[in-house]
């Protein structure tokens, strides 16, 4: 929600948008007991990320005192279970998840093209290099959820959105940062594989993920595809066909998926919600509308 405020603010440049990121600042440490750690480093990573993106946005140097600080806490979450990654928990050790190494490696990658610690790049490195060794399928894009260290067993049943779309954003990070067109291939594998698998096969619409945490699904995947669409290097053919989908969902979204009285978004985006969302739902809507914008600001999508 954070980021969506931050991309309000840099396409509107309304100060509303500005108080709203400071009031999250205050209000969500106040809640969190004065303080940005808790117990999930997934949800510190989504945090971060969102902090360094609102103190690039605001200038406000608070945020990027939090984004480090945090970022400190994150890496205490790497250990040997596994051969390496970062956990899930605190609590949880042996529990080494997409949402919490994807997320990561974006974080680290971004931290080193702005402040240049190459620390952070060897970071952002060992990251991607776990993840993709132990969670990504080289053959067809998919990102495996989880390997737990006690059995060695891989989650391959459960394939998300959010995952494949914060392995595709590492993967163009780390092209950005060493210029290996393997990166660029695995972010078009993932970015594949979702288009392939992870739609409503009758309507090419991403699937609904339900609510709650999987209502923000979608719109995870949508931030880090509308990127890599961005990317000068993207072979035109690839995104012309990526431009094709993400219009009909944007479109699909707009003229039938949203209750307009409302302006409030549903869990699939073809189908009007009532007169409630709940904020993760109502966040990859706001995502997705968002990203059309950015692409249409910068000549991709037309009227």
């Amino acid at each position: 929600a954070l980021e969506v405020a931050v991309d309000a603010y840099i396409r509107t440049n309304d100060d509303f948008y500005k108080t709203t990121i400071a009031k999250w600042h205050d209000g969500v440490k106040k809640k969190n007991g004065n303080t940005f750690l808790n117990e999930y480093y997934d949800d510190m990573e989504w945090n971060a990320i969102a902090m360094l993106r609102a103190f690039n946005a605001t200038q406000d140097a608070r945020f990027k005192t939090a984004a480090l600080d945090v970022w400190k806490d994150i890496q205490t979450g790497w250990n040997t279970n596994a051969g390496g990654g970062v956990s899930w928990k605190k609590d949880q050790p042996y529990s080494k998840n997409a949402c919490s190494n994807g997320p990561a490696c974006i974080l680290a990658a971004r931290l080193f093209q702005q402040f240049g610690d190459a620390a952070d790049k060897e970071w952002a490195l060992k990251i991607y290099g776990w993840e993709k060794e132990k969670l990504f399928n080289p053959a067809n894009g998919a990102v495996y959820d989880n390997i737990d260290s006690r059995t060695g067993n891989i989650q391959m049943n459960w394939i998300f959105t959010y995952n494949e779309g914060t392995f595709l954003g590492s993967a163009l990070e780390l092209y950005k940062i060493t210029g290996e067109k393997g990166y660029l291939n695995d972010a078009v594998k993932a970015a594949d594989y979702t288009l392939n698998n992870l739609v409503d096969s009758n309507d090419r619409l991403l699937k609904s993920e339900g609510n709650g945490d999987g209502g923000l699904f979608k719109g995870i995947f949508i931030r880090y595809f509308a990127q890599l669409i961005l990317h000068p290097d993207l072979d035109p053919a690839t995104q012309k066909r990526y431009l094709t989908f993400f219009r009909h969902n944007a479109e699909t979204l707009w003229r039938t998926g949203t209750n307009k009285q409302l302006i409030l978004f549903g869990t699939y985006w073809k189908t009007k919600p009532g007169s409630t969302s709940d904020l993760t739902t109502q966040t990859s809507g706001a995502m997705l509308i968002e990203a059309a914008a950015l692409l249409k600001k910068q000549g991709l999508l037309t009227d």
